[in-house]
């Protein structure tokens, strides 16, 4: 019986590196989204710009001149364009922060402290799994295994003491 329970604890901690190994993992996959949805917003914002100054004004000046228009539509689109320079100064200061993050946990750990929700779902939804084999996964993944095998253990260990062993009869 101690084996069984040794073996599973062994293949519980394995697959406990498998699922830690997946924080990197995201945060990896999460950054090459970010970096798409960056390039997406510049675009955007330098048409914008080259608009604004064609018309003579600046960024600031053609986003308040939009919003304040009294056709609903070009105030919306006037709102959504101050939407979308907010979130290129937030998304920016987050690659910023995904790039000087450092250890093996550094980006997953910098994506957890302000993560663009709408990007993290989208990267869910699209997240593949796999294990990195980088010095990130492999650190995560070898955290995830100690973490769950010693969890185990522990568990195990406490149990052992508070289920009392039943006593073989003695020979006759």
């Amino acid at each position: 019986m101690l084996r069984v329970i040794r073996t599973l604890g062994l293949a519980l901690g394995i697959l406990g590196g498998i699922v830690a190994a997946q924080g990197p993992e995201f945060a990896q996959q999460y950054a090459q989204r970010l970096g798409g949805t960056l390039d997406e917003l510049r675009r955007s914002i330098a048409a914008l710009d080259a608009d604004a100054a064609a018309s003579g004004t600046n960024r600031q000046g053609a986003v308040e001149r939009l919003r304040g228009n009294g056709d609903a539509l070009v105030a919306r689109r006037g709102e959504a364009a101050r939407a979308d320079i907010e979130r290129l100064q937030r998304l920016d200061a987050q690659k910023q922060a995904l790039t000087e993050a450092g250890g093996p946990m550094g980006r997953f750990a910098a994506l957890l402290r302000d993560p663009d929700m709408a990007l993290a779902r989208a990267t869910y939804q699209d997240y593949v799994p796999a294990v990195p084999a980088n010095a990130d996964g492999i650190i995560a993944g070898f955290l995830g295994f100690l973490a769950t095998w010693a969890g185990w253990r522990v568990l195990t260990d406490v149990g052992r003491r508070l289920v009392p062993r039943r006593r073989q009869p003695k020979a006759a």
